[in-house]
């Protein structure tokens, strides 16, 4: 979270004084947000959800996922990617990503099979995937591009915004995103019959509040409705977004001008556009990576947790659902999917996230503390390379 104060609080206090906290009323909170969100990508269709992780879920359902299919993923994301495809049923294909820690379009080409249906590109720590790559190889395959945005929330490639390039896009609004509710996500789509059944997988009565349609019956689905409070609070955000993301772009390129000659820089797709959250160097081992880390106030990637494949324990051991008649690594319809995973199957992104570390940015920086962070950057390649090389 980078910001919340006084103007979120006000917001919230109007809607409890409307005594209208139910999402489905005209003019509300949440409708407001839908829509100022979708003018903002540039789609036609946006729907609240209670998180990132039932975005992705209501997208993933929004296509038709289910038994049978396979979804691509990439080795480095936040474990809901793959627990998404779970929930509809489907079995997660995890590839590599290449030194911009997204996803590799060509593992993405060699792994597309004859049961695979979707691919999940993650724009993963602000940054953006190869999305014209991506499109050209699901394209071949007839893949349908669902976007992981969940961490990269106003950000772009080359000019169009993240989450808008696929069929579907998917956002969280959690305590650590850019623009933040405490909780909460969005799906967003151009395609109306798939924003149908999106408003259904978030809300299995949504027939019910906003008319029912005999041409479309629906299906049962659990809840995930966001509240006039995560409305409020977010319209208040986005106000911020854009001011936000050109202060940390900004940062992002000094630090990357002031440090080049000192360490490598992780490559990136599309420097004017991404949300600048982040800058990402290159060691050339691991033993380098986690001294440099220490001295320049940054994180190995590796160590992130559950943003690394290893550590999606639930996946990796098959626990797919919480009854083994619901397990989709047990059903029937999916045995001829490729679901034998080992820790050691993307040895080549394990390679990159032990040897990228990560310094942050902040919208908030002052040019003072900026250069103290170059400085602190250089200092630690310089100590390196004084012990034998960085």
């Amino acid at each position: 979270m980078y910001e919340i104060g006084q103007e979120e609080i006000d917001a919230v206090a109007r809607v409890v004084r409307s005594g209208r906290l139910f999402r489905y009323h005209e003019g509300g909170e949440c409708e407001r947000f839908e829509t100022r969100w979708a003018e903002h990508l540039g789609v036609r269709h946006a729907r609240m959800t209670a998180s990132g992780t039932t975005a992705l879920t209501a997208a993933m359902m929004a296509v038709g996922i289910g038994p049978g299919d396979e979804v691509i993923v990439p080795a480095c994301t936040y474990m809901a990617t793959a627990v998404a495809v779970l929930a509809a049923g489907a079995i997660p294909v995890i590839v590599d990503i290449d030194e911009t820690t997204t996803l590799d379009p060509q593992a993405l080409a060699d792994a597309a099979g004859p049961r695979t249906r979707a691919v999940v590109p993650v724009h993963m720590w602000g940054l953006s995937c190869d999305m014209d790559a991506i499109m050209h190889v699901a394209a071949e395959h007839d893949l349908i591009v669902i976007e992981d945005a969940c961490q990269a929330v106003g950000g772009g490639f080359e000019g169009r915004m993240l989450g808008s390039i696929g069929h579907l896009g998917a956002f969280s609004f959690n305590y650590y995103k850019n623009i933040t509710c405490g909780e909460g996500g969005a799906v967003v789509t151009n395609d109306g019959e798939a924003f149908q059944r999106v408003a259904n997988a978030v809300d299995c009565c949504a027939f019910y509040w906003s008319g029912r349609d005999e041409e479309y019956p629906g299906f049962t689905a659990n809840s995930a409705r966001a509240s006039e409070f995560e409305g409020a609070i977010l319209n208040v955000q986005l106000d911020r977004l854009p001011g936000m993301l050109d202060s940390m772009r900004r940062q992002k390129k000094r630090v990357l001008a002031a440090v080049r000659d000192a360490v490598r820089p992780s490559p990136c797709h599309s420097l004017d556009h991404e949300c600048g959250a982040s800058n990402l160097l290159l060691l050339d081992t691991p033993e380098q990576a986690e001294a440099f880390a220490r001295e320049a106030g940054g994180v190995v990637l590796i160590n992130t947790g559950r943003h690394v494949y290893t550590e999606w324990d639930p996946v990796l051991r098959h626990r797919g659902a919480h009854h083994d008649a619901l397990n989709p690594f047990a059903l029937p319809q999916n045995r001829g999917c490729r679901m034998d995973y080992s820790p050691d199957m993307c040895a080549r992104s394990l390679d990159i996230l032990r040897r990228t570390v990560r310094v942050d940015n902040h919208p908030r920086t002052s040019a003072e503390k900026l250069e103290e962070r170059i400085e602190r950057i250089r200092g630690a390649a310089a100590h390196l390379a004084g012990r034998g090389g960085a």
